[in-house]
């Protein structure tokens, strides 16, 4: 389980976790967007998008990756990781480290200029792939490729939500450091 580096942080942890509980679990059966059954959902699209707690995500998840040298932007796969870039963009623009904001296209345009990465320049960047939420990890992979290829240097996968079903484990078999802000614990929910 995480805690905020400071008491202001943790309360804004806190509030959101009760948003997300109150607002963004969701009960019945889904299927997830790795295959797997569920007998909830947890729909952080409804928060990151949310004036309420847009600005706390921007915040808690700056300091989630504070701690990382030389990181200069964040970003992920379109959709889910867009609203969060942007939140830790604007909590961090008037910051000792200012972080910029990229975005991950499923595949590269077909038009224009053809890139698959657009907003900051990621080449030689030390870059962290933001989350909503994961199951296997395969979205914030997905990034991860495209941001190898563009010769980016990914230190970190930093979550919202850890389902806690196999993305920590995805993600550090490549070499990469896990980060959540807020696990099922935190939620009183059970992994499936």
């Amino acid at each position: 389980m995480a805690i905020a580096s400071t008491p202001a942080l943790e309360n804004d942890r806190q509030k959101l976790i009760a948003l997300i509980k109150d607002e963004a679990v969701f009960h019945g059966d889904f299927t997830l967007s790795s295959g797997k059954k569920a007998t909830y959902y947890v729909d952080m699209r409804k928060l990151t998008l949310d004036h309420r707690a847009a600005p706390a995500i921007g915040r808690i998840m700056a300091d989630l990756i504070g701690d990382i040298d030389g990181v200069v932007a964040v970003g992920g796969l379109t959709l889910g990781a867009d609203p969060i870039a942007n939140a830790v963009m604007h909590a961090t623009a008037a910051s000792e480290k200012p972080l910029d904001a990229f975005v991950v296209r499923k595949e590269p345009k077909d038009h224009g200029r053809g890139r698959q990465i657009e907003g900051a320049e990621v080449e030689g960047k030390r870059v962290v792939v933001l989350e909503d939420t994961s199951t296997t990890g395969q979205s914030a992979l997905k990034a991860v490729e495209a941001l190898r290829k563009a010769g980016a240097e990914i230190v970190a996968v930093a979550v919202i939500v850890d389902r806690l079903t196999g993305a920590q484990a995805a993600i550090e078999a490549e070499g990469l450091e896990w980060r959540a802000a807020i696990d099922l614990g935190d939620l009183g929910l059970d992994p499936q």
